[in-house]
């Protein structure tokens, strides 16, 4: 086991412009996510939670503090740096699955192992898909897909390169309760299978206990489990 853990915020704070002025995001932020720990984020909207995965994988840089993937603190690359050390390593999973339109299942499963120049991407992606069980539909574009198909989709894409982190944003909330519950079970699997990390955001408190620790946002800053409403 690597005993540096994937990711590290040490009092990271997030403020950004507004036309009424500057809004803080984050403040005081500290988080560490341990090597195949699965973490629940919750809170109200607003809390803070989303602008967590932009910053944690990079994509949003805090205003204070320090964020380190994989033991690299990110303030001290550019956006180029920050996209190689997540790539093959860190995935993720949004509300509104992402898939390329003009792409069938399998590309989209196999895109980013090509990037990553793994042999036999197509292959690799229908396993993924007979994973899923979408084999079936591997040659379907996204339209052709209901929700809870394309997120499932969305999750073999994810999980096909072999990330050791996943962020994952509200992967169920464009979904019914039955298609909600198929995905959760789902990434779950998935994440214990391949022994990945796991930071969810999610409304759902039933879907956040699933994870092996919870985390409770209130205005940028996470709360004791004492402070938080029963």
């Amino acid at each position: 086991m690597n005993d540096t853990p994937p990711l590290v915020l040490d009092d990271v704070g997030l403020t950004l412009p507004s036309a009424a002025g500057p809004v803080e995001i984050l403040r005081n932020l500290s988080l560490t996510l341990a090597e195949g720990e699965r973490v629940g984020l919750v809170g109200p909207s607003g809390s803070g939670k989303s602008s967590l995965i932009a910053v944690a994988a990079g994509l949003e840089r805090p205003s204070a503090g320090r964020v380190q993937l994989f033991g690299q603190d990110l303030s001290r690359l550019d956006e180029d740096g920050r996209a190689k050390l997540r790539r093959g390593r860190v995935s993720l999973v949004f509300q509104s699955f992402h898939l390329l339109p003009n792409m069938t299942a399998e590309e989209n499963v196999a895109a980013p192992l090509e990037i990553a120049r793994k042999p036999n991407a197509m292959d690799e992606a229908r396993a993924w898909l007979d994973r899923v069980g979408l084999g079936a539909r591997r040659r379907h574009y996204p339209h052709q897909l209901s929700g809870g198909e394309q997120q499932r989709v969305a999750l073999a894409r994810a999980l096909a390169p072999s990330p050791a982190l996943i962020f994952a944003d509200e992967p169920t909330g464009n979904l019914d309760s039955n298609n909600a519950r198929h995905v959760a079970d789902l990434l779950f699997e998935l994440v214990e299978h391949t022994g990945a990390a796991l930071l969810m955001v999610t409304h759902d408190n039933g879907l956040a206990k699933r994870a092996q620790r919870v985390v409770t946002l209130r205005d940028g800053h996470p709360v004791a489990p004492a402070d938080v409403p029963a």
